[in-house]
C-alpha cells in the first residue's frame, strides 16, 4: 500500500473542499501534525481515521485508495490552479477551448 499516494489524494480532496489541514484535522478528531504526516505519507493511518477522513471529505474510501476519474471536485481544483498562472487573454482562450470541447463531446458521446 502506497501511503504517500493515499496522502496526496487526501490532500487533493481536502483542497478541493477548501479545507485547511487544521479544519480537516478538527473534523476528523486528530492533530494537525498527524494529518500533515498522513498527507506526506510519513505515517500509516488507522482504519477508523481513514474512514473518518473519507466521511469528512464526502468521498468513498476507494477514491482515496485508488486513482479514480470520479473526482469532479479535485479535477475542478486542478483546472482552477491552471488558470491561476494565466493572463486574462489566456483565460479567455482556454474558456473558448473548453466550451468547444464540451460542445463536441455532447454531440458525439
Amino acid at each position: 500500500m502506497d501511503y504517500y499516494k493515499i496522502g496526496q489524494r487526501i490532500r487533493k480532496y481536502r483542497k478541493a473542499c477548501n479545507l485547511s489541514q487544521e479544519q480537516l484535522a478538527e473534523k476528523v478528531g486528530i492533530s494537525t501534525t498527524h494529518l500533515s504526516h498522513i498527507e506526506t505519507g510519513n505515517t500509516k493511518l488507522s482504519l477508523p481515521v481513514f474512514v473518518n477522513i473519507a466521511e469528512a471529505l464526502s468521498v468513498q474510501t476507494d477514491e482515496l485508495l485508488y486513482e479514480t476519474l470520479n473526482n469532479k471536485a479535485a479535477v475542478k481544483q486542478e483546472i482552477l490552479e491552471c488558470f491561476d498562472s494565466c493572463s486574462a487573454q489566456e483565460m479567455y482562450i482556454l474558456n473558448d477551448i473548453i466550451k468547444a470541447t464540451k460542445t463536441s463531446l455532447d454531440k458525439y458521446i
